[in-house]
């Protein structure tokens, strides 16, 4: 057994699923250093779905009560489903599907993963551009190295994965995507989605009473809309829509095309390096798990990890990240799948969008409800 001081551990990439694997594997033993290229962390005016599953991998990562700080006490109140532009549901999600899912600002998300850094070294302005089983090559062509493993964590274009043999890209999903929080608290009698003929709008209370809003447009992959057309797009639409937007202010919208891998990975390891969270399982947000299967990944590695850290062991190493990829990538990748289907089902135009309103109609909410409730029955 090969023992040789602590294992040293890169993080590229300082999104949710970095920042929690960086913190739980410090607290293991390892030494870390995170790469974010961004040169400062800025306000995301942005939210996420927790769900339950998420909060069970937060909680393996000794993160879950830090987490809860800043998430309400309880499931967004009132009723959560799906609705046409004029109001009249659709359908009707189960008290047990939204039991455990917390609504959150990502910035108060991100300040509260940051706080459980102790003694992990962050370097900010630090550009990856090509990674290897011992470290990385900065922008500058700066070499930081002498690794143990090398974990991408840096998104949907990722310079780690950029080094696999069967990086498949990215592709279009065929809409893109507003994302804004109000700069007030706005009453809500009920949220969830809202479904037109390809478009649709998304609404989930905060916990301090303020709503994170989502709005969903088929265009082209090269258009950038300027938010203004939301107004126009949604005119009409059933309260509190019109509201939210006008009570955002415009320059705290944030506007995406949506992509995802273009094929799913045949691997999330190479040698001694592995990817987390979109840089493994890149995938449209129409169930609202990116961040949760992020914080699955970490905790399953972390937890695969950790004998071989706590042993300084590193021939434990391998092992474990060849029992992480046979754990994670089934799932990740049926989540992908299902995420991709709803999307498509939710973008619908026409007579298509006709077919969907019918469809969900008739569609017991029991059953509807029951795929949220799979998801989420997740255990590390």
């Amino acid at each position: 057994m090969r023992r040789n001081g602590p294992i040293r551990v890169a993080v590229v990439g300082a999104g949710v699923g970095g920042l929690a694997l960086a913190g739980a594997l410090r607290r293991s033993g390892a030494q870390v250093v995170v790469l974010e290229r961004a040169s400062e962390f800025a306000p995301v005016g942005s939210g996420l779905s927790l769900c339950g599953n998420g909060f069970r991998a937060l909680d393996a990562l000794s993160l879950g009560d830090r987490v809860r700080a800043v998430t309400a006490d309880a499931p967004p109140p009132g009723t959560a489903g799906g609705r046409r532009p004029d109001g009249s549901w659709l359908i009707r999600f189960s008290s047990e599907a939204t039991a455990r899912i917390r609504v959150v600002d990502r910035t108060e998300l991100h300040t509260a993963l940051l706080d459980g850094l102790a003694d992990v070294e962050i370097r900010t302005g630090a550009q990856v551009v090509a990674a290897d089983d011992t470290g990385v090559t900065l922008a500058d062509d700066e070499r930081v190295g002498n690794f143990d493993v090398v974990v991408g964590a840096d998104g949907l274009r990722s310079r780690v994965r950029a080094g696999w043999p069967a990086d498949p890209g990215v592709t279009y999903a065929g809409y893109g995507a507003w994302r804004g929080i109000t700069r007030r608290p706005i009453p809500l009698t009920a949220g969830g989605e809202t479904f037109g003929s390809g478009k649709r709008f998304g609404i989930a209370p905060l916990r301090d009473g303020r709503v994170y809003w989502f709005a969903a447009i088929s265009t082209d992959r090269d258009a950038r809309p300027d938010h203004t057309v939301l107004r126009e797009a949604f005119a009409g639409w059933h309260a509190p829509v019109g509201e939210l937007i006008d009570a955002t202010d415009a320059d705290a919208v944030s506007y995406l095309p949506i992509e995802y891998l273009a094929q799913p990975l045949p691997s999330y390891r190479q040698g001694t390096r592995v990817l987390l969270g979109d840089a493994a399982h890149a995938m449209t947000p129409d169930l609202g798990q990116g961040a949760n299967q992020a914080l699955e990944d970490a905790a399953v590695l972390e937890k695969l990890l950790r004998p071989a850290i706590v042993a300084h062991d590193r021939q434990r190493i391998s092992p474990a990240l060849g029992e992480y990829d046979a754990i994670r990538r089934p799932r990740s990748q049926a989540v992908a799948s299902q995420a991709r289907l709803v999307g498509r089902v939710g973008q619908a135009a026409g007579v298509r969008a006709a077919l969907r309103d019918a469809a969900l109609r008739i569609a017991p909410d029991r059953v509807v409800s029951a795929r949220s409730v799979r998801i989420q029955d997740w255990h590390p």
